[in-house]
């Protein structure tokens, strides 16, 4: 689990300018919803990141978004973003 957040830690830092990045895995607070799915992940993404809050935060969210887009199709269920 930890080589795999460490590998979009990679994947953001690549695409985007920032100052701090924590990615948290939430999954086990989702356990009992129904459409939790097995193998599929909820992560909180704590980013501080001057550039994205340079820009509207529906701007930034897009960017991130657009950085994990594959991600949603392969292990990424939800994802929460927290801009410092």
């Amino acid at each position: 689990m930890n080589l795999y957040i460490n590998q979009i830690k990679k994947k953001i830092k690549k695409k985007i300018q920032l100052e701090e990045i924590e990615i948290i895995d939430n999954s086990s607070a989702h356990r009992n919803h129904k459409s939790f799915q097995k193998g599929k992940l909820h992560l909180i993404l704590e980013i501080k990141s001057n550039y994205l809050n340079n820009l509207k935060r529906l701007e930034a969210e897009k960017i991130l978004m657009k950085i994990f887009k594959d991600e949603f199709h392969e292990k990424l269920h939800a994802l929460e973003i927290r801009l410092k």
